[in-house]
């Protein structure tokens, strides 16, 4: 038996692009066999919601409502609900997993962070970073940023993308040798639909965030459910933007993207 989850979910409490509140996606994505969702509302420096003039305890009070309000939602009617975030830099974003709102609270450097210090301060509180949808184009992108020593993993399904983006994302976590993820990167519960939402399997059921972490960090995600075809590439695929690799120490590489790939 496997289960399957939602590891990529915004609601309008906390990211500012999302629709649904929390607990709208709930009951839909238990009807589709969804054992559980992650929340990842947009953090501090990417489309948050939040008044970031706010006092930070205040301000972490209301971006976790989302989650709370899915949460809540989920134990009436048994879907597990699990808690992350999505931070941004130079338009690439990075899903963080298996920190709590608790120690938010006690960390408000957080929403300062380089890529570096994000990876070494969540990776040292026992969580893990995959950076979503490296090579999404948009118009709020102008390069694709490539935090090759400061991930643990590598978004390469996401609903959201064109099937180009995410051949790269495969080929690129190939490179590195991480595991891939799947994810829906939802805004509305409206579009959930079995040919739509993306997501990973696991052996286990979940009891906390932190089994999901251990799944990456052990590459021992069992499964990923995509569309067929997702990566079925149509001929040449190729970056549609400039592209930027960033080495271990967050440092741009100069390195050409070809060379970098081995192709």
């Amino acid at each position: 038996m496997s289960y399957l989850y939602e590891t990529h979910l915004h609601t309008v409490q906390g990211s500012a692009c999302a629709v649904s509140p929390g607990r709208d996606y709930v009951k839909r994505y238990r009807d589709l066999g969804y054992t559980g969702v992650i929340v990842t509302d947009h953090f501090f420096n990417g489309n948050s919601a939040i008044d970031r003039d706010l006092p930070w305890a205040e301000w972490v009070n209301q971006f976790c409502r989302g989650y709370e309000d899915a949460r809540n939602e989920g134990a009436k009617i048994g879907l597990d609900v699990f808690f992350g975030w999505e931070e941004t830099f130079k338009g690439d974003d990075y899903l963080i997993y298996g920190l709590d709102k608790e120690w938010l609270l006690r960390h408000p450097e957080a929403a300062r962070w380089s890529r570096r210090a994000q990876f070494d301060g969540v990776r040292a509180a026992g969580g893990c970073v995959v950076q979503a949808h490296p090579f999404r184009a948009a118009s709020y992108i102008r390069t694709i940023h490539l935090s090759t020593g400061c991930v643990d993993a590598v978004e390469a399904a996401n609903a959201g993308n064109a099937p180009a983006f995410d051949i790269l994302a495969l080929r690129y976590a190939k490179r590195l040798g991480l595991p891939v993820t799947a994810g829906s990167d939802i805004h509305y519960a409206g579009d959930i639909a079995s040919d739509v939402v993306f997501g990973v399997y696991l052996d286990n059921r979940m009891e906390t965030i932190h089994d999901y972490v251990r799944a990456i960090r052990e590459n021992s995600i069992a499964a990923l459910r995509v569309p067929n075809g997702r990566w079925d590439s149509q001929g040449d695929v190729t970056p549609s933007l400039p592209v930027d690799i960033r080495d271990a120490d967050d440092k741009g590489t100069w390195q050409d993207f070809w060379e970098f790939l081995g192709a």
